[in-house]
């Protein structure tokens, strides 16, 4: 007897039946082929038994056919003559993530899932950063015009026209160059303490924080150039995040560090000028813009912020308790929190 009469999709013998002529199971087969099932057609006794079976399907297939079910799927795309990595997770409206320095995709895994609630999450690893090809003459991670670019390409690549972008440290630098150059791709922004350190030049009383900046980095720079990055990590670690900063990294963090020191030698070396973010620039960004302070971070970036909070002409600003510099993962929960309430607006 056909168990099936009013759904052809689902063969006979992919349904376990149980003694009393109710469906029980489904093969996992089956349901990624099934494109929906009509469940408004269950009319007979027979095929009102299979209406709960037929909800379950229609939810699991949600889940299946999802084209970004799995964050930990490593993508690639080819752009700008390059290959970068990304993951993506959820579906709705796109928001991309942008990593810091020492940083990569991984930065964001963690994030993805309660971004995924309501939106196509996609976090991708910027030129000269793993797991794409790195190299110590390679790309810098300060050329910021460069990555921009390559955002922008990226977008193209998957089809996005407009989106939301989340950012740190210099990737939020990369975010400003981009949406400078490409209004029209932006929704909104979230920027995290960039170090747009251009913006600070004229600025009264700003010379001296920029002197001791270069001073309290320098260090590093130095070990890195030597191939030092035993040493170089650490030292950069802390003079950007605060003594101690680097010792409180988790074991997976300083991995990440030690897997991206190339972009950062690249930095120690490079004879490429560094690109300078000017308020101008930043006075032709219209759209919603989310500055995020850490309460700890060296007033270099709480400098910076305020600077950018004169400039940008549509912006709202937190400050995350707790947190130094890298706020994501200092304080996950209320940049989350933060960053989510902001977009459900904007």
């Amino acid at each position: 007897m056909k168990k099936v009469s009013r759904f052809p999709e689902v063969p006979p013998s992919s349904i376990a039946w149980n003694g009393h002529g109710q469906a029980c199971t489904v093969h996992l087969v089956v349901l990624v082929r099934i494109k929906a099932a009509n469940i408004a057609d269950v009319s007979n006794r027979r095929d009102a038994m299979l209406r709960p079976a037929l909800y379950f399907i229609t939810a699991l297939l949600v889940f299946v056919n999802a084209p970004t079910s799995r964050a930990n799927e490593v993508k690639r795309v080819s752009v700008n003559g390059t290959e970068l990595a990304y993951v993506e997770v959820g579906q709705g409206e796109p928001v991309i993530f942008v990593h810091g320095g020492l940083q990569d995709y991984r930065m964001w895994l963690n994030h993805l899932p309660k971004f995924a609630e309501r939106y196509r999450a996609i976090a991708y690893s910027r030129r000269n950063n793993y797991p794409n090809e790195v190299d110590p003459d390679g790309m810098p991670d300060g050329a910021a015009d460069v990555h921009g670019e390559d955002l922008a390409a990226l977008l193209q690549a998957l089809g996005l026209s407009k989106v939301r972008v989340v950012a740190h440290s210099s990737g939020a630098h990369v975010a400003l160059f981009f949406a400078a150059a490409h209004p029209e791709m932006v929704v909104s922004l979230v920027l995290n303490e960039p170090p747009a350190a251009g913006i600070l030049v004229g600025i009264s009383d700003s010379a001296e924080m920029l002197k001791a900046w270069g001073a309290g980095i320098a260090p590093a720079r130095e070990a890195l150039k030597a191939g030092d990055t035993k040493a170089g990590i650490p030292l950069f670690v802390n003079a950007v995040g605060g003594p101690g900063a680097y010792e409180r990294r988790s074991d997976a963090d300083k991995k990440m560090n030690a897997d991206n020191v190339a972009s950062y030698q690249a930095d120690a070396t490079t004879k490429r000028p560094r690109p300078v973010f000017t308020c101008d620039m930043a006075k032709a960004i219209k759209v919603p813009t989310l500055l995020s302070n850490g309460e700890r971070s060296p007033k270099f970036f709480h400098r910076i912020m305020d600077q950018l909070e004169v400039c940008l002409p549509n912006r709202e600003r937190i400050v995350i308790n707790g947190s130094s510099h890298t706020v994501p993962s200092e304080n996950p929960d209320a940049f989350d929190r933060a960053v989510l309430a902001f977009l459900a607006k904007h």
